[in-house]
């Protein structure tokens, strides 16, 4: 027993040792984000940003309560719904709505969550939903609009959208010409 408790202590300090430091890893996503986000960077790297994403959790996930962990949590689901995968995405948004409500993404999450419903993942019932629930918490944001828009156009083709614009114009165009 007595030997025990000295390899336990010597494996925890190796362990707390071996892992990078608030700072450290701060730079290190710093350094990682420079690298993706660059000029010199010819083109999207996925495994670049993967790493940033695990390195994005990894801080998170140690310090939660620092000021960093908000942005690198919206960070992170950029990046995600960016390459297209709406689950993980939904998940890190969702995460960030429920850890940091009043967060200055909170509301940009929500937008985001029910963009993935509609434009990623195709349940339009799920989008148009929180959409609502969007305008419902954030009538005067930024986005307001957007979603209103997104509304009314669920469902549509471009094709549609495109029919339903042509018909605008003609009748603008029509009621133009009938009042002078």
């Amino acid at each position: 027993m007595k030997r025990t408790i000295p390899y336990f202590l010597l494996l925890t300090v190796l362990a707390v040792g071996c892992t990078p430091s608030r700072d450290k890893l701060a730079r290190q996503i710093d350094a990682q984000e420079k690298s993706l986000y660059s000029p010199q960077a010819q083109e999207f790297s996925k495994g670049k940003a993967d790493s940033l994403v695990a390195m994005y959790e990894e801080f998170i996930q140690k310090h939660p309560q620092d000021t960093l962990s908000p942005g690198y949590l919206f960070k992170a689901g950029n990046i995600v719904m960016n390459e297209g995968d709406g689950p993980k995405a939904l998940r890190i948004f969702e995460q960030y709505m429920k850890d940091y409500p009043k967060g200055p993404k909170a509301a940009l999450c929500l937008f985001f969550k029910a963009f993935i419903y509609e434009n990623l993942m195709g349940d339009l019932d799920r989008a148009k939903e929180s959409y609502l629930i969007f305008l419902e918490k954030y009538p005067n944001d930024d986005f307001a609009n957007d979603a209103r828009m997104s509304i009314a156009n669920l469902g549509k083709t471009p094709e549609m959208l495109i029919k339903e614009f042509e018909a605008r114009q003609k009748a603008d165009s029509l009621a133009k010409s009938g009042k002078k």
